[in-house]
């Protein structure tokens, strides 16, 4: 089986610009850079993938949801680099963290593989959505990021990696840990909620009580809100989990239409780059261009022989004649 690897990149760009200490040679901060190389080196050492897509947040990314929901994910703090390492001043630092990712951006187009990113859209919705191309059909596809919005989408051939935790979760796993099937996962976690997107939930009600009280979100058939709903009212209970649940029916399908992607918030036409950009995706591997970058921006040492050998394959087997 062919493999995919189809990574959040502003996910692991943030998590590498956060901890990783790399100065370039003139003192600037390029850990945000040289922490994805590490982290992609390991990936494709680990994983071996025939193809990768890399999906970033575009422009204005939330601004969908955020017309939904004005409160959308607000409350969060800023990304901070780690002070000990560094001493920047605050605009100092923003404009280093937006160099970077321009940056490393430019080195991925220099590689084969494949960038993803649309005006308004949330990389969560373009990863769903390559998850469910046609093209994919039949491959493993290895989503990797630590959002556990990605559970919901997890299916036979769909698996996510959670680097930090180290952690691969199919759809066994996740029944284990969660007591939910990622076919019913958005409604469970639209139950719950989500702090991390500012996204409350039904008091009292976490994985803990759904995997007690509603074992039937363990199934693979796909159940509604009502059908939780019906469920509640039936149940001969006096606990609050019941009536909390009936009473928070607004705020649940409010919930599920923030937190869903098994229907993608992209347009056709978005969907359509989205497409067209991984069936005619036109490869190339300039080897003698990344090296000059790296001397431009002062790398110094960066032992890249593992991720510069998988993507020589890679490259190779885009390059193949099609049958």
């Amino acid at each position: 089986m062919k493999r995919v690897l189809i990574i959040d990149a502003l996910n692991a760009y943030l998590r590498a610009y956060i901890v990783n200490p790399s100065l370039s040679l003139n003192g600037q901060p390029i850990g945000g850079i040289k922490g994805f190389f590490m982290i992609l080196q390991k990936l494709v050492r680990e994983s071996s993938p025939d193809q990768i897509v890399v999906c970033w947040d575009g422009p204005n990314g939330s601004r969908k949801r955020k017309s939904i929901d004005k409160n959308y994910k607000s409350g969060r703090k800023p990304i901070k680099l780690n002070r000990a390492f560094h001493n920047l001043t605050d605009d100092e630092e923003l404009k280093n963290k937006i160099w970077q990712q321009t940056r490393l951006i430019e080195y991925l187009n220099e590689m084969p593989i494949v960038q993803a990113m649309i005006p308004e859209v949330e990389a969560d919705d373009i990863i769903s959505y390559v998850t469910r191309l046609p093209y994919y059909r039949g491959w493993q596809k290895l989503i990797v990021s630590n959002d556990k919005d990605f559970m919901q989408v997890c299916d036979e051939e769909t698996i996510l990696l959670r680097p930090v935790k180290g952690e691969y979760l199919n759809i066994r796993r996740i029944i284990d840990q969660t007591g939910v099937h990622p076919t019913n996962m958005a409604l469970a976690r639209a139950i719950i909620g989500d702090s991390s997107d500012n996204l409350p939930g039904i008091r009292g009600v976490g994985f803990g009580s759904i995997k007690k009280r509603m074992g039937f979100l363990s199934e693979s058939k796909t159940y509604t809100i009502d059908d939780v709903i019906e469920h509640c009212e039936s149940v001969d209970s006096k606990l609050k989990f019941y009536s909390n649940i009936v009473e928070g029916k607004e705020l649940i399908e409010h919930n599920y239409k923030m937190m869903q992607l098994y229907s993608p918030q992209m347009s056709i036409q978005s969907k359509m780059v989205v497409k067209e950009s991984i069936e005619n995706f036109e490869t190339t591997f300039n080897k003698t261009e990344i090296i000059g970058m790296m001397r431009e921006d002062g790398f110094g040492e960066l032992n890249w022989g593992d991720l510069r050998e998988k993507l020589n394959r890679i490259n190779y087997q885009y390059n193949l004649p099609q049958n």
